[in-house]
């Protein structure tokens, strides 16, 4: 309801998991301009069956959905990734997964954040990319966010 563009029809069902203590919701909040982002966190009880083996299912992970940002030129998304990055490396796991119906959002993820594409799946007469991270210690936000790459 607030600018979320193609996804403004789910504005309420996101809402409504943020204010829901069971639901793995992160926020990135503005000191002025309050909430500028938001993603969730999963384990690997959230990998698709459909999209991935039983071995990598079996794989310590943090399965990264439903990131949204503001539009802003300040990569937001990005620094949501990589806090990820240094969160699942901070709790011990291996990797960080995410996945996108975007063929665009999923070369973007690849050429300017460095994921891996692991696979393309189909889902209900849809393409659905999945990608993949090592999860990794990363550098101060400060730095992530003057450009440094990751």
């Amino acid at each position: 309801m607030r600018g979320l563009g193609q996804c403004a029809d789910m504005a309420e069902e996101y809402g409504s998991q943020a204010g829901n203590p069971s639901f793995p919701v992160w926020v990135l909040e503005h000191e002025t301009e309050g909430i500028v982002g938001c993603t969730s966190h999963y384990g690997n009880e959230a990998l698709p069956e459909w999209a991935f083996t039983g071995e990598e299912r079996n794989e310590p992970s943090l399965f990264l959905a439903t990131t949204f940002t503001v539009p802003n030129p300040h990569r937001l998304g990005r620094l949501i990734a990589w806090w990820s990055l240094d969160r699942a490396a901070a709790r011990g796991l291996t990797w960080v997964r995410r996945g996108t119906g975007q063929e665009q959002l999923s070369r973007y993820y690849q050429e300017a954040q460095g994921w891996e594409l692991l696979r393309v799946a189909e889902r209900r007469g849809a393409k659905v990319f999945f990608l993949q991270r090592e999860a990794r210690p990363v550098p101060e936000p400060a730095g992530l966010m003057a450009g440094h790459r990751l």
